[in-house]
């Protein structure tokens, strides 16, 4: 069910996400999520939060100024 709607269908579907960390931005593409058939908010399993939180990790780590991964060539 959908927390902003209450909508009880969604989909399958891929977002973008975007963290800033101390002036640095990590930019993951192709995240799998379910999306909100009429709303259209999306959410993540608790997998590939994880994965997420992995990815941004090792950006903070090569504390690069600009990251981008592809999620679906690094999970």
């Amino acid at each position: 069910m959908c927390m902003f709607c209450k909508c009880n269908t969604v989909k399958p579907g891929l977002d973008t996400f975007m963290a800033n960390y101390n002036g640095c931005i990590l930019i993951v593409k192709n995240v799998p999520c379910e999306e909100c058939e009429q709303c259209g908010a999306k959410y993540y399993t608790d997998d590939v939060t994880e994965k997420l939180e992995q990815i941004t990790n090792e950006a903070k780590s090569r504390m690069q100024e600009l990251s981008v991964t592809d999620y679906s060539k690094v999970a």
